[in-house]
Protein backbone atom coordinates (compact mmCIF):
# COMPACT_ATOMS: atom_id res chain seq x y z
CA UNK A 1 0.00 0.00 0.00
CA UNK A 2 1.56 3.76 -1.07
CA UNK A 3 1.56 5.88 1.85
CA UNK A 4 1.41 9.00 -0.14
CA UNK A 5 -2.28 9.35 0.25
CA UNK A 6 -1.96 9.09 4.01
CA UNK A 7 -1.49 12.55 4.83
CA UNK A 8 -4.41 14.08 2.54
CA UNK A 9 -6.98 11.35 4.02
CA UNK A 10 -5.43 12.30 7.62
CA UNK A 11 -5.88 16.44 7.10
CA UNK A 12 -9.74 15.41 5.31
CA UNK A 13 -10.62 13.87 8.59
CA UNK A 14 -9.07 16.75 10.25
CA UNK A 15 -11.14 19.38 8.26
CA UNK A 16 -13.98 17.72 8.90
CA UNK A 17 -14.52 18.57 11.89
CA UNK A 18 -16.25 21.38 12.70
CA UNK A 19 -17.96 21.43 9.08
CA UNK A 20 -19.92 18.11 9.69
CA UNK A 21 -20.70 20.34 12.83
CA UNK A 22 -22.60 23.51 11.24
CA UNK A 23 -25.81 22.86 9.52
CA UNK A 24 -26.34 25.00 6.08
CA UNK A 25 -29.54 25.22 5.27
CA UNK A 26 -30.17 24.37 1.55
CA UNK A 27 -33.52 27.41 1.55
CA UNK A 28 -32.84 30.55 3.45
CA UNK A 29 -35.53 30.90 6.06
CA UNK A 30 -38.23 33.04 6.21
CA UNK A 31 -37.51 36.85 7.42
CA UNK A 32 -38.25 37.22 11.47
CA UNK A 33 -38.52 40.22 13.17
CA UNK A 34 -36.84 43.30 13.26
CA UNK A 35 -35.27 42.03 16.86
CA UNK A 36 -33.53 38.95 15.07
CA UNK A 37 -30.97 39.05 12.22
CA UNK A 38 -31.71 38.81 9.01
CA UNK A 39 -32.04 35.81 7.31
CA UNK A 40 -29.57 36.57 4.03
CA UNK A 41 -27.02 37.40 7.09
CA UNK A 42 -26.51 33.72 7.97
CA UNK A 43 -24.28 31.28 5.53
CA UNK A 44 -20.63 30.92 4.89
CA UNK A 45 -20.42 34.94 3.89
CA UNK A 46 -19.18 37.33 7.51
CA UNK A 47 -20.45 40.48 7.99
CA UNK A 48 -19.51 43.10 10.54
CA UNK A 49 -20.89 42.77 14.10
CA UNK A 50 -20.48 45.23 16.90
CA UNK A 51 -18.37 43.38 19.47
CA UNK A 52 -20.67 44.95 22.23
CA UNK A 53 -23.05 42.95 20.94
CA UNK A 54 -21.17 39.55 21.39
CA UNK A 55 -21.67 37.71 24.53
CA UNK A 56 -18.76 35.12 25.48
CA UNK A 57 -19.18 31.46 24.95
CA UNK A 58 -20.97 29.54 27.75
CA UNK A 59 -19.82 26.23 26.95
CA UNK A 60 -15.86 27.11 26.77
CA UNK A 61 -13.91 24.80 27.62
CA UNK A 62 -10.38 26.43 27.50
CA UNK A 63 -9.73 27.14 31.13
CA UNK A 64 -6.48 29.65 30.42
CA UNK A 65 -5.64 32.52 27.40
CA UNK A 66 -1.97 33.41 27.55
CA UNK A 67 -1.45 37.19 28.06
CA UNK A 68 1.64 37.48 26.59
CA UNK A 69 0.40 35.84 22.94
CA UNK A 70 -3.57 38.09 22.96
CA UNK A 71 -1.25 40.90 23.69
CA UNK A 72 0.80 39.66 20.64
CA UNK A 73 -2.78 38.74 18.46
CA UNK A 74 -4.32 42.38 19.79
CA UNK A 75 -1.23 44.14 17.77
CA UNK A 76 -1.82 42.00 14.81
CA UNK A 77 -5.18 42.72 14.75
CA UNK A 78 -4.43 46.43 15.31
CA UNK A 79 -2.18 46.91 12.20
CA UNK A 80 -3.55 44.38 9.73
CA UNK A 81 -7.70 43.64 11.20
CA UNK A 82 -8.96 40.19 11.90
CA UNK A 83 -7.85 37.58 9.09
CA UNK A 84 -10.50 34.43 10.39
CA UNK A 85 -13.95 35.66 10.61
CA UNK A 86 -15.00 34.33 14.32
CA UNK A 87 -18.05 32.39 14.72
CA UNK A 88 -21.31 32.85 16.00
CA UNK A 89 -24.79 32.13 16.63
CA UNK A 90 -27.89 34.91 16.99
CA UNK A 91 -29.97 35.48 19.74
CA UNK A 92 -33.75 36.34 20.07
CA UNK A 93 -32.76 39.63 21.86
CA UNK A 94 -31.16 40.83 18.40
CA UNK A 95 -27.34 39.92 20.52
CA UNK A 96 -25.28 37.05 19.46
CA UNK A 97 -23.04 34.63 21.25
CA UNK A 98 -19.77 33.69 20.51
CA UNK A 99 -18.97 29.59 19.17
CA UNK A 100 -15.41 29.81 17.90
CA UNK A 101 -13.19 32.27 17.70
CA UNK A 102 -12.88 33.50 21.67
CA UNK A 103 -9.08 34.88 20.90
CA UNK A 104 -9.94 36.61 18.13
CA UNK A 105 -13.02 38.25 19.59
CA UNK A 106 -10.89 39.18 22.63
CA UNK A 107 -7.90 40.74 21.34
CA UNK A 108 -10.35 42.67 18.61
CA UNK A 109 -11.59 44.78 22.05
CA UNK A 110 -7.80 44.87 23.56
CA UNK A 111 -6.92 46.42 19.76
CA UNK A 112 -9.69 48.71 20.36
CA UNK A 113 -12.13 47.59 17.63
CA UNK A 114 -15.70 48.43 17.38
CA UNK A 115 -16.76 45.66 14.94
CA UNK A 116 -15.44 42.31 14.01
CA UNK A 117 -15.92 39.57 11.04
CA UNK A 118 -18.47 36.97 11.84
CA UNK A 119 -20.43 33.93 10.40
CA UNK A 120 -23.75 33.55 11.58
CA UNK A 121 -24.91 29.94 12.49
CA UNK A 122 -27.97 29.14 13.65
CA UNK A 123 -27.05 26.00 15.92
CA UNK A 124 -29.13 24.35 19.19
CA UNK A 125 -27.41 24.30 22.41
CA UNK A 126 -26.11 21.06 22.37
CA UNK A 127 -24.45 21.56 18.16
CA UNK A 128 -23.07 24.96 19.90
CA UNK A 129 -21.48 23.14 23.11
CA UNK A 130 -20.18 20.24 20.34
CA UNK A 131 -18.46 23.02 18.07
CA UNK A 132 -17.06 24.87 20.69
CA UNK A 133 -14.91 21.51 22.32
CA UNK A 134 -14.24 19.92 18.36
CA UNK A 135 -12.87 23.69 17.77
CA UNK A 136 -10.75 23.52 20.77
CA UNK A 137 -9.46 20.42 20.74
CA UNK A 138 -8.14 20.74 16.99
CA UNK A 139 -6.07 23.58 18.17
CA UNK A 140 -2.69 23.27 18.99
CA UNK A 141 -2.05 25.39 22.44
CA UNK A 142 -4.44 23.47 24.65
CA UNK A 143 -2.66 22.11 27.69
CA UNK A 144 -2.81 18.52 27.91
CA UNK A 145 -5.68 18.69 30.65
CA UNK A 146 -7.86 21.22 29.05
CA UNK A 147 -7.64 18.13 26.04
CA UNK A 148 -8.54 15.65 28.06
CA UNK A 149 -11.38 16.89 30.13
CA UNK A 150 -12.59 18.06 26.50
CA UNK A 151 -12.32 14.38 25.47
CA UNK A 152 -13.79 13.65 28.61
CA UNK A 153 -16.64 15.96 28.12
CA UNK A 154 -17.35 14.65 24.50
CA UNK A 155 -17.68 11.32 26.07
CA UNK A 156 -20.30 11.48 29.05
CA UNK A 157 -22.84 14.68 27.12
CA UNK A 158 -22.69 13.40 24.19
CA UNK A 159 -22.40 9.72 24.59
CA UNK A 160 -19.62 9.62 21.55
CA UNK A 161 -16.95 6.76 21.66
CA UNK A 162 -13.01 7.00 21.61
CA UNK A 163 -13.13 6.05 17.75
CA UNK A 164 -16.00 8.87 17.31
CA UNK A 165 -14.01 11.77 18.68
CA UNK A 166 -10.59 10.67 17.08
CA UNK A 167 -12.71 10.97 13.83
CA UNK A 168 -14.18 14.06 15.01
CA UNK A 169 -11.27 16.10 16.28
CA UNK A 170 -8.76 13.98 13.42
CA UNK A 171 -6.92 12.55 16.18
CA UNK A 172 -5.65 8.85 16.83
CA UNK A 173 -8.16 6.87 18.67
CA UNK A 174 -4.84 5.91 21.02
CA UNK A 175 -4.35 9.94 21.35
CA UNK A 176 -7.91 10.21 22.65
CA UNK A 177 -7.29 7.02 25.12
CA UNK A 178 -4.25 8.43 26.38
CA UNK A 179 -5.66 12.44 26.99
CA UNK A 180 -8.52 10.41 28.76
CA UNK A 181 -5.99 8.70 30.80
CA UNK A 182 -4.33 11.57 32.31
CA UNK A 183 -7.98 12.15 33.98
CA UNK A 184 -6.37 9.67 36.47
CA UNK A 185 -4.29 11.49 37.65
CA UNK A 186 -4.11 13.13 41.27
CA UNK A 187 -5.38 16.57 41.22
CA UNK A 188 -2.39 18.18 42.58
CA UNK A 189 -0.53 16.39 39.69
CA UNK A 190 -3.29 17.58 37.05
CA UNK A 191 -2.26 21.11 38.61
CA UNK A 192 1.14 20.83 37.37
CA UNK A 193 0.39 19.41 33.38
CA UNK A 194 -2.28 22.35 33.34
CA UNK A 195 0.49 24.59 34.51
CA UNK A 196 2.87 23.44 32.29
CA UNK A 197 5.50 21.98 35.16
CA UNK A 198 4.90 18.24 33.80
CA UNK A 199 4.20 17.69 29.76
CA UNK A 200 2.32 15.53 28.24
CA UNK A 201 5.01 12.72 28.43
CA UNK A 202 5.97 13.53 32.04
CA UNK A 203 2.14 12.69 33.26
CA UNK A 204 1.89 9.38 30.90
CA UNK A 205 5.08 8.29 32.24
CA UNK A 206 3.60 8.23 35.92
CA UNK A 207 0.44 6.67 34.82
CA UNK A 208 2.80 3.39 35.14
CA UNK A 209 2.20 3.43 38.91
CA UNK A 210 -0.68 2.49 40.80
CA UNK A 211 -1.15 4.67 43.88
CA UNK A 212 -2.06 8.16 44.15
CA UNK A 213 0.96 8.63 47.29
CA UNK A 214 3.33 7.37 44.41
CA UNK A 215 2.53 9.32 41.30
CA UNK A 216 2.02 12.67 43.69
CA UNK A 217 5.86 11.82 45.59
CA UNK A 218 7.41 11.12 41.92
CA UNK A 219 5.65 13.98 40.67
CA UNK A 220 7.74 16.56 43.12
CA UNK A 221 10.82 14.90 43.14
CA UNK A 222 10.62 15.20 39.06
CA UNK A 223 9.61 18.65 39.01
CA UNK A 224 12.49 19.62 41.32
CA UNK A 225 15.22 18.41 39.57
CA UNK A 226 13.13 18.99 36.15
CA UNK A 227 14.16 15.66 34.69
CA UNK A 228 13.49 15.58 31.01
CA UNK A 229 10.69 12.84 29.70
CA UNK A 230 13.23 10.30 29.23
CA UNK A 231 15.11 10.81 32.42
CA UNK A 232 11.03 10.35 33.97
CA UNK A 233 10.76 7.02 32.29
CA UNK A 234 14.30 6.11 33.75
CA UNK A 235 13.37 7.31 36.53
CA UNK A 236 9.93 5.95 37.43
CA UNK A 237 10.67 2.52 35.94
CA UNK A 238 13.97 2.24 38.26
CA UNK A 239 10.91 2.81 41.01
CA UNK A 240 8.82 0.24 40.12
CA UNK A 241 11.80 -2.23 38.93
CA UNK A 242 14.41 -1.41 41.47
CA UNK A 243 16.71 -3.91 39.45
CA UNK A 244 16.50 -1.45 36.78
CA UNK A 245 17.49 1.50 38.75
CA UNK A 246 20.46 3.85 36.93
CA UNK A 247 23.19 3.65 39.49
CA UNK A 248 22.86 7.50 39.63
CA UNK A 249 19.98 9.65 40.14
CA UNK A 250 19.12 12.14 37.10
CA UNK A 251 21.02 15.25 37.06
CA UNK A 252 18.82 18.77 36.95
CA UNK A 253 19.22 20.17 33.06
CA UNK A 254 21.08 23.30 32.85
CA UNK A 255 18.74 26.41 33.05
CA UNK A 256 18.38 27.69 29.94
CA UNK A 257 19.65 31.18 29.01
CA UNK A 258 17.13 34.03 28.75
CA UNK A 259 17.69 34.72 25.26
CA UNK A 260 17.42 30.87 24.02
CA UNK A 261 14.37 30.50 26.07
CA UNK A 262 12.69 33.55 24.32
CA UNK A 263 13.75 32.24 21.00
CA UNK A 264 12.52 28.88 21.85
CA UNK A 265 8.94 30.43 22.84
CA UNK A 266 8.89 32.58 19.56
CA UNK A 267 9.22 29.27 17.81
CA UNK A 268 6.67 27.46 19.89
CA UNK A 269 4.13 30.31 19.05
CA UNK A 270 5.09 30.82 15.44
CA UNK A 271 5.00 26.96 14.86
CA UNK A 272 2.15 25.76 17.00
CA UNK A 273 4.26 23.00 17.98
CA UNK A 274 6.52 21.99 21.43
CA UNK A 275 10.04 23.22 20.40
CA UNK A 276 13.35 22.70 22.22
CA UNK A 277 16.53 24.35 21.73
CA UNK A 278 20.08 23.11 22.53
CA UNK A 279 22.44 25.83 22.74
CA UNK A 280 26.45 25.53 23.74
CA UNK A 281 28.16 28.23 23.12
CA UNK A 282 26.06 29.81 19.75
CA UNK A 283 26.23 25.98 18.44
CA UNK A 284 23.34 23.25 19.34
CA UNK A 285 20.10 21.83 17.79
CA UNK A 286 16.31 22.88 17.18
CA UNK A 287 14.18 20.43 18.27
CA UNK A 288 10.44 20.31 17.18
CA UNK A 289 7.88 17.77 18.75
CA UNK A 290 4.86 16.80 16.74
CA UNK A 291 2.36 13.85 17.92
CA UNK A 292 0.35 14.02 14.43
CA UNK A 293 0.71 13.59 10.78
CA UNK A 294 -1.26 16.74 9.80
CA UNK A 295 1.18 18.82 12.10
CA UNK A 296 4.46 17.48 10.30
CA UNK A 297 2.18 18.45 7.16
CA UNK A 298 1.24 21.81 8.61
CA UNK A 299 5.52 22.44 9.41
CA UNK A 300 7.04 21.06 6.14
CA UNK A 301 4.37 23.85 4.10
CA UNK A 302 5.40 26.73 6.52
CA UNK A 303 9.36 25.50 6.10
CA UNK A 304 8.92 24.78 2.39
CA UNK A 305 5.79 26.92 1.18
CA UNK A 306 5.03 23.88 -0.83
Amino acid sequence: MSNVATPDLKRRALGKGLDSLLPRPAVAPAASPAAAPKAEAEGGKPREIPIELIDPNPYQTRSHVDAEQLSELAASIAANGVVQPILVRPQASGRFQLIAGERRWRASKLAGKSTVPAILRQVSDEQAMEITIVENLQRADLNPMEQARAFERLAREFHMTQEQMAQRTGKDRTTVANFLRLLKLPHGVQSRVESGELSFGHARALLAFEHAEEIEKAAQRIAALSMSVRQTESYVQGLIDPSRKAKKEPKPEPALDPNVRDAQEQLQRALGLKVSIEDQNGRGKVIIEYARLEDFDALMERITGV
